[in-house]
C-alpha cells in the first residue's frame, strides 16, 4: 500500500508551497517530482496528480517518491503566480531540497517532470542543478518571446501580467537561451500539432542540448497540445524504469 501525504513547505522566503508525496512502504531507490501545467477552473495545483491516481502509481511500480507541487497561485501555494519565473522556480527548488532533506539520497536519483507552463519552469530549474540526474518536459514552451508574439489573446494577456514584457522577463522564462547548463538526461514530449506550444521550439532545444552532449530524446506524437495518456505512458514508463534500476547513490 502506499500513502499520499500533503505538506506545506517554506519556499524560502516565508510563502508556502503544497507539496503532496506518496511512498511506498520499503526505503525508495529515487524520487520524482510532477509540475503541473496551467488549470482553468478549480486550480487544483498537484492534488491533480492524487486525485489521477498518478503519485501512487508511480510511487508503487517503480519504488520510489512520487511528489507534485502546486504552483505558486494553485491549490493552497502562496501566490502570486509569476508565468513560470523565478517564484515558481524557486518553489520547485524549495519542493526537491525538502524531499531530499527526508529521503537522505542525492540529486542523481531525481527526476523532474514539468507539463506545459511546469515544463517551462522545469526546465529553468535544471539549469541550476546540474546534478539532476533526469528531466523530463511535456508540451513545453522553450523560447517565451518568440511563442508570445505568435500567442492566443489570452495567452499574451496572462504573460503579460504575470511575467511582464521585458528582455529579463523573457530571459528568466527561456530554456533555450541556457541550454549548455542543463546537464540531466532529458526526455522531451510534444505534440506536432501543438498550437500553444510550437513543435519547433522542442526541436530546438533538443538540437542544443545534444549540441553540448546532454543526453537528450525527442518523441514527437501526432496530436496538439495534450498528449493522450495511453500515447506518452509507454514512453514514460521505458524511461523511468532506466533511470531507476540502479541502486541509489547515499550522502
Amino acid at each position: 500500500m502506499t500513502n499520499v501525504t500533503r505538506h506545506l513547505i517554506d519556499r524560502g522566503d516565508g510563502a508556502l508551497v503544497e507539496l503532496f508525496q506518496s511512498q511506498s512502504p520499503s526505503s525508495p531507490k529515487g524520487a520524482i517530482l510532477f509540475v503541473h501545467g496551467y488549470q482553468s477552473g478549480l486550480l487544483l495545483g498537484g492534488e491533480e496528480a492524487v486525485e489521477s491516481g498518478t503519485l501512487a502509481r508511480l510511487s508503487s511500480r517503480f519504488n520510489i517518491i512520487a511528489a507534485a507541487i502546486s504552483q505558486p497561485g494553485f491549490g493552497a501555494s502562496d501566490g502570486p503566480s509569476d508565468f513560470c519565473g523565478p517564484i515558481t522556480q524557486q518553489a520547485i527548488s524549495a519542493a526537491i531540497q525538502y524531499i531530499q532533506h527526508q529521503s537522505s539520497f542525492d540529486l542523481s536519483r531525481f527526476a523532474l517532470f514539468g507539463n506545459s507552463r511546469g515544463a517551462v519552469a522545469s526546465a529553468m530549474v535544471a539549469t541550476k542543478m546540474p546534478a539532476l540526474r533526469a528531466l523530463i518536459l511535456m508540451s513545453g514552451v522553450y523560447d517565451l518571446k518568440a511563442a508570445y508574439q505568435i500567442s492566443s489573446a489570452g495567452i499574451r494577456q496572462a504573460i503579460e501580467m504575470e511575467a511582464g514584457l521585458s528582455d529579463k522577463a523573457f530571459e528568466d522564462r527561456s530554456a533555450l537561451q541556457h541550454a549548455s547548463r542543463i546537464r540531466a538526461e532529458t526526455l522531451i514530449l510534444h505534440g506536432k500539432r501543438d498550437d500553444r506550444a510550437p513543435f519547433d521550439q522542442a526541436e530546438k532545444l533538443a538540437a542544443n542540448l545534444s549540441r553540448v552532449g546532454t543526453t537528450v530524446t525527442l518523441r514527437s506524437f501526432d496530436c496538439g497540445h495534450r498528449i493522450p495518456q495511453e500515447q506518452r505512458a509507454p514512453v514514460l514508463r521505458d524511461f523511468l524504469e532506466r533511470i531507476f534500476a540502479a541502486k541509489p547513490k547515499y550522502h
